[in-house]
């Protein structure tokens, strides 16, 4: 679309000036020699500044607009190089080079000149017609300006006349369909916004604004520059096109309202100079300007009186390169008039009015784009050396050139000058070169402190140490947002990235600021953190091991109490008819001692790494064998019960007890009834390994899985047999002394419930690894009870008090009772 509206502006006024052109003729002057070749040249010596009312079609009159010196530099330098190539020997030995060159000082009312290029004794050539008559123009060295290179560029693509460009930067012209005849001995605008983007990363800014000038070369480079920051942590945070009628100060109150630190201009030399100097005049502080090439190296602006309060000045800029000889050739034009007077100015609008310029201005002027200029020429002639087959100190004479010709020739280019390699891409961008990236110093000069490289490889370098910042120390920062600290991630707030707030990380998860640093990442179930961190680290596994000296103690615990049951079963054996054996229970104490060590076979397997195996033998042998102990205990209570208070009401309740052996009946049901119970657990959930990360955020503990179902189901039996013993045995409280078995059996009860009680406390308040000690205590403490509170005192009378271990004593006893309840 941008091409198109050029183009069409090209035709519409390519007819309202061809009358005016062949008006003109040409006169010796610096913008015209003879030679056997001719090269154009279209250079903004004037610049027409404003909107330019016109009553009827004529060309502008370019010397009463405004003068750029530095232009006019690089008018002369084409001179110079022409005239170095005529008098080389070796680049076009037989061949004359002569120069067409105009003052292109504006976009669209100054045609002439370039329709000059494209004619013939003022006749455009017809497609129609043979290739005769064909204009001695080969080449065209300019324009400067993206917007007038896509305004005048589709009257020279049509006949193939390579337009070789020192200046333009717009990324369109790199289309090689639309301009297939385009060349540039400078970088694109592309080349230019990736270093300016490199600057800003490397000083780490975040929120920058970007002034672009309101034309094709700085809505390219406004382009650029947001595609390039995709991706990154910049952030645009104010932008405007900048024309004549721009508001500067009201540009400068905006952004100073959004606190930005860094002000990046892209805008031609006459827009930014008018920025900067109002920036000065408003005292417009303490900012970062990043400067484009076309006023990098300013020397009026980097000279002006207090330029050093706007801030710190860093800009991109073409390499300065010194051309030999160049100052000898404008010192020895010296004496020479430029345009002496107007009657040798016959061509419209080739009036410099500048014979006040002296050598020493045109020198120490901006030599930004001199070299560009002068590889530009040089390119062109070696194009055309090629062409027509140079060499042995000659050219042939017998080839009839036309621009094509060169072009393909030009596309070909390879070659070295002054040190530096030209070539040129697919897309006629320049192949190699660099950027010299500079700071405005304490002097006023632009100090070179670093590069950019493109050729042959890509390199970046900056020298921090040589930047004196407007803070006087350290590097100025420029954010949206502070940046978060460590382990806390970032909100946006509103539309910019860079506007957030931070918020920490919670234990679990962590935060990578290179992948992600809007978002916590949770850690794996193997890993943890803790708050505000920004990696996981492995969680520890616990479990409880053998060799734990808690685990051996318990174990031993274990042990010592299978040996005491074995010990008292020896000693009941010995003494199995006394009358402290019987009133015990007998032959029940037999089965009861041997439950009791059955049962402490699920200690062992408390400790050590779980396994299904480990986690089934856990729970089975307590709950199975336990359940005989306490179903002998409630048969043991009953009848002593039963034989003290229930046998003289109820009769008829003891004799079918006895008659139905009521104490074997009742455990092997309970014993079955228990199996049953377990079988049915097991089958529904078995006990399972599994690893407790729920608990603690830097553990995994290795435990056991118990289906609550399940285990409930296996349980009740246990309970109600609990349950039952204890009112029995508190119902025979007040029996005969030598028959306290019930308050024994009352006390070991209390003890059980109460270990139980102090063990879900522990295992509500507790999930360590140390939960597993406690497990095995409480089934320890459990044995323990009826083995030290019931059995224990047996032992110790048939040891120590044999004289109350006789039928006589416990006669004597019995009739006290009977005497007792008699009464």
């Amino acid at each position: 679309m941008v091409t198109m509206r050029h183009f069409l502006t090209s035709l519409y006024l390519l007819g309202t000036f061809l009358h005016t052109l062949t008006k003109c003729t040409m006169s010796a002057t610096d913008f015209h020699l003879d030679g056997d070749y001719l090269i154009g040249g279209l250079f903004n010596i004037h610049y027409a500044s404003g909107g330019l009312y016109q009553t009827k079609p004529q060309a502008i009159d370019c010397s009463s607009q405004l003068f750029s010196l530095s232009d006019h530099r690089r008018f002369q330098m084409m001179r110079f190089a022409v005239e170095q190539i005529n008098n080389s020997t070796y680049i076009l030995p037989n061949v004359s080079l002569g120069y067409d060159i105009f003052d292109h000082c504006s976009v669209t009312k100054n045609f002439p000149g370039i329709l000059n290029l494209i004619s013939v004794n003022g006749l455009i050539q017809s497609w129609f017609e043979p290739l005769k008559n064909f204009s001695r123009v080969m080449a065209v060295v300019g324009p400067f300006t993206s917007t007038d290179a896509l305004t005048i560029a589709p009257l020279f693509m049509t006949d193939l006349i390579p337009l070789v460009s020192y200046g333009v930067g717009s990324s369109h012209l790199s289309n090689k369909i639309k301009f297939p005849s385009f060349l540039r001995t400078v970088h694109s605008n592309d080349g230019m916004i990736e270093v300016i983007v490199k600057i800003i990363v490397h000083f780490n800014w975040r929120w920058v604004a970007f002034l672009n000038s309101d034309d094709d070369y700085g809505r390219d480079g406004l382009d650029l520059f947001i595609k390039k920051i995709d991706g990154t942590d910049i952030c645009l945070a104010y932008t405007k096109a900048l024309n004549d009628n721009t508001n500067y100060s009201q540009i400068f109150q905006q952004i100073e309202a959004q606190k930005i630190h860094v002000v990046i201009v892209f805008a031609p030399e006459a827009t930014s100079e008018a920025l900067v100097e109002t920036a000065v005049q408003v005292n417009f502080r303490n900012k970062v300007w990043i400067a484009c090439d076309t006023w990098s190296i300013n020397k009026r602006l980097s000279k002006m009186k207090e330029i050093r309060n706007i801030g710190t000045v860093l800009g991109v800029s073409q390499p300065v390169e010194t051309v030999p000889g160049f100052n000898n050739f404008i010192y020895s034009t010296k004496r020479q008039t430029f345009f002496k007077n107007e009657a040798q100015n016959v061509f419209c609008n080739q009036a410099c009015n500048c014979s006040y310029v002296t050598p020493e201005d045109i020198i120490s002027a901006d030599s930004s784009y001199s070299f560009t200029v002068y590889s530009a020429v040089y390119a062109i002639a070696h194009g055309l050396h090629n062409a027509l087959q140079c060499g042995d100190g000659k050219c042939s004479d017998n080839i009839t050139m036309f621009p094509y010709m060169v072009l393909e020739e030009l596309k070909k280019s390879n070659f070295t000058l002054l040190n530096q390699n030209i070539q040129f891409d697919e897309n006629g961008d320049f192949k190699s070169g660099s950027y010299s990236i500079v700071f405005w110093n304490q002097t006023g000069d632009a100090q070179e402190i670093g590069f950019y490289s493109f050729y042959p490889s890509v390199q970046f370098f900056i020298n921090n140490t040589m930047i004196k910042w407007y803070t006087d120390g350290d590097v100025p920062t420029s954010f949206c947002s502070a940046e978060c600290p460590i382990g806390y991630v970032q909100k946006q707030t509103g539309i910019h990235k860079c506007c957030f707030n931070c918020e920490i990380c919670p234990n679990g998860t962590y935060i990578n600021v290179t992948e992600d640093p809007y978002n916590c990442i949770n850690c794996k179930d193997t890993q943890w953190s803790e708050k505000g961190s920004t990696s996981c680290d492995l969680r520890v596994v616990e479990y409880m091991p053998f060799t734990d000296s808690w685990a051996i103690l318990i174990m031993v615990g274990a042990w010592a109490l299978v040996g005491m049951t074995l010990s008292m079963s020896v000693l009941f054996v010995v003494n199995y008819n006394t009358p402290v054996v019987k009133s015990a229970g007998g032959p029940m104490c037999f089965l009861i001692l041997g439950c009791l060590s059955l049962s402490s076979l699920s200690v062992f397997f408390y400790f050590g790494k779980p396994t299904v195996a480990f986690c089934i033998l856990r729970y089975l042998p307590f709950l199975l064998f336990y359940t005989i102990c306490l179903a002998c205990f409630v048969v043991r209570s009953f009848q002593i019960v039963c034989i003290f208070k229930i046998a003289a009401k109820v009769p008829k309740l003891y004799s079918w007890w006895m008659k139905y052996h009521g104490q074997q009946l009742v455990i092997t049901v309970a014993f079955i009834t228990e199996a049953f119970l377990l079988l049915i657990s097991y089958s529904y959930a078995a006990p399972k390994p599994y690893q407790d990360k729920v608990w603690y955020p830097d553990k995994i503990i290795l435990d056991c899985e118990i289906n609550p179902k399940a285990i409930s189901c296996s349980v009740i039996l246990p309970l109600l047999l609990c349950s039952l013993c204890f009112v029995f045995s508190y119902m025979g409280k007040d029996l005969p002394k030598n028959y306290n078995e019930a308050k024994a059996i009352t006390f070991c009860l209390l003890l059980l419930i109460f270990t139980w009680i102090i063990f879900v406390t522990q295992y509500m308040l507790y999930r360590g690894k140390f939960i597993l000690m406690f497990n095995a205590l409480a089934v320890l403490s459990s044995l323990y009870s009826f083995l030290l509170w019931y059995f224990l005192p047996k032992c110790y009378i048939i040891i120590f008090q044999p004289h109350r271990n006789t039928p006589k004593y416990f006669q004597g006893l019995i009739q006290n009772y009977t005497k007792t309840i008699s009464q």
